[in-house]
């Protein structure tokens, strides 16, 4: 079972590809999870709005889109993140990009792990599950 790291049209960001890994695997432990096939394919905005409106019929652009395979407490899915749009929401959130990039990075787990942010008061249990975990990240 791994997790790879993917371009599609765009250079790889800096990250640390195995402390990632473990951290990821961390973070999914802590909600009894394992590691399966996990994807991170990372793209530009055009890439994101065209899966976005060929799998999802959204007609946006966005950080992440999250396809789940999980079988029981096993996570594997495709993860495709739009540094583009990683970079935008540093900006606008004024944030470090490299730790709005973590979190977008670790959002999509979390998602995988069955955290949703769409419903009531659903954004704030994924922004604190997402600050837990940026924590972990930085002991």
């Amino acid at each position: 079972m791994a997790i790879t790291y993917q371009t599609e049209g765009i250079k790889m960001p800096d990250i640390k590809k195995r402390e990632t890994t473990e951290w990821i695997k961390a973070v999914a432990a802590t909600y009894e999870k394992r590691i399966g096939e996990i994807a991170y394919i990372f793209c530009s905005d055009e890439k994101i709005l065209e899966v976005n409106r060929q799998y999802l019929q959204h007609d946006y652009y966005t950080d992440i889109i999250t396809f789940d395979y999980c079988e029981g407490n096993r996570l594997s899915g495709d993860l495709f993140i739009s540094l583009e749009t990683v970079k935008t929401n540093s900006e606008q959130f004024n944030t470090p990009y490299e730790e709005e990039l973590h979190r977008t990075i670790i959002h999509g787990i979390l998602h995988l792990c069955g955290i949703n942010d769409k419903g009531p008061g659903e954004r704030e249990i994924m922004e604190a599950a997402e600050n837990k975990a940026l924590a972990m990240r930085k002991q």
